[in-house]
């Protein structure tokens, strides 16, 4: 999945924002903070989540038998190699 770094700056913002209207989370470093260390851990997600998503392709069109994205066959292989590189990083779940 791409976002903009505007996407993510505004997650993060309302990650923050939601965080300091619980009542079941106390601070213990200033708001900025906390929103940038959100921002990180977005962007280290999303990397991973391209990483998967480049490796799940790779699979698939190295198959001896072509198979045209959007078919049923391909987003069959797809859920099934990305639950399995998922696995294999230790990430539990799937698509």
């Amino acid at each position: 999945m791409r976002l903009s770094r505007e996407k993510v700056l505004c997650l993060a913002r309302c990650i923050t924002d939601h965080l300091v209207a619980s009542d079941d989370v106390e601070f213990i470093e200033d708001r900025e903070t906390i929103r940038q260390q959100i921002v990180q851990v977005l962007q280290s997600l999303l990397r991973d989540e391209e990483r998967v998503d480049a490796e799940v392709r790779r699979k698939i069109t190295s198959q001896r038998k072509e198979i045209p994205e959007g078919s049923a066959e391909w987003d069959i292989l797809y859920r099934k190699y990305y639950a399995e590189e998922l696995k294999r990083m230790g990430v539990a779940g799937g698509t």
